[in-house]
This record gives structure tokens, C-alpha cells and sequence, in this order.
């Protein structure tokens, strides 16, 4: 089912036969070069299945990033409740494949999401971290109008410094 539209992206439901393509991303070592490792064809598959859980019980999650002119999957983006430093947030994520960096696809799909959390699911803060060093990860949250609250060693991504962007529905 299809979530949100953009000029060039549909953000949709994921669904078990999106497995194959959202492996190829999410195996990807350049792609996921700021996670801990890249994922297996197990964890992609418990990916998908775990966010179609989440559509049933919490009405979101992470969705699947399909550009408009090529149908292609290009990406993951959307919230999940995660565990941040110890602290329950509505975490907006974003993975775009490394073929489609640098397009802008990152922002679009995070403002869109952005949008959709504060105007119809009734979420009044999101957050978004990401390693210190994930220099376009942190423009996409700037550019979407986050801001940095604050850093800690992010127990479930190898310890690493990480910085907590986050933006408030009334910002």
C-alpha cells in the first residue's frame, strides 16, 4: 500500500516480495558502510517482516523508497520506536542505495516522512541519529529542520559517538 507520494519518490508498504531488491541494498557494505555490518538475506527478510508488523500494530514503520520513473526500489525510510540511549523515541531513519546518492532522494524521503508523522499520525518529536562521522546523514536531518540535542556511544552500533538530531511538530 502506498504511504506517501513525492515529485519523484512513492513511499510504500513493504511487502515479502520486496525481499530481493531491499537485500541487494541493505547487503550492500558501501551502502551500509555507518551500521554495525551489512545485513544478510535473513535480516533483510526479518526487516520486512518485522515493519509489516509494526503497519498492524502501530499504524507505521519503515517503508520502501520506490523512484517514480524506474519503479525501483532505491531505499528504506521511515520511523520505528527504538531504544535511544537509553530512552524510548519515534526514530525517522533513511537508507538510500549508494548507486542514488547525492540526488536529494535522502531529504525528500525524510521530509515526506517528517510530514506524514506530524500531520497524520499525531507524533509530536522526532528523532534520527547517526554516527558521528555520517556527514550526509547529518545534512539530511539539518535540512529537514532538526537539530542536534545531543551525543553518546551508541551501545548497539559498536560503541561509536553518535549524534541525536531531533525536531519538535510545533518547530
Amino acid at each position: 500500500m502506498n504511504i506517501i507520494e513525492t515529485k519523484r519518490l512513492i513511499i510504500k508498504e513493504y511487502s515479502v516480495n520486496d525481499v530481493p531488491a531491499l537485500n541487494t541494498i541493505l547487503s550492500n557494505p558501501i551502502t551500509m558502510g555507518f551500521w554495525p555490518s551489512p545485513f544478510t538475506l535473513q535480516q533483510s527478510e526479518n526487516w520486512v517482516h518485522n515493519n509489516i508488523e509494526r503497519y498492524n500494530k502501530l499504524g507505521f514503520g519503515r517503508w520502501a523508497v520506490i523512484l517514480k520513473d524506474t519503479d525501483m526500489l532505491i531505499g528504506d525510510c521511515g520511523i520505528m520506536i527504538s531504544e535511544i540511549d537509553g530512552k524510548q523515541e519515534k526514530d525517522l531513519g533513511y537508507i538510500i542505495h549508494q548507486p542514488y546518492w547525492r540526488n536529494g532522494f535522502a531529504v525528500e524521503a525524510a521530509e515526506a516522512c517528517k510530514n506524514y508523522a506530524f500531520s497524520n499520525l499525531g507524533i509530536d518529536k522526532l528523532c534520527a541519529n547517526m554516527p558521528f562521522n555520517h556527514e550526509a546523514s547529518r545534512r539530511v536531518a539539518e535540512k529537514i529542520g532538526m537539530r542536534k540535542e545531543k551525543e553518546f556511544n551508541n551501545s548497539r552500533n559498536r560503541n561509536i559517538l553518535t549524534y541525536l538530531y531531533s525536531i519538535f511538530n510545533n518547530d
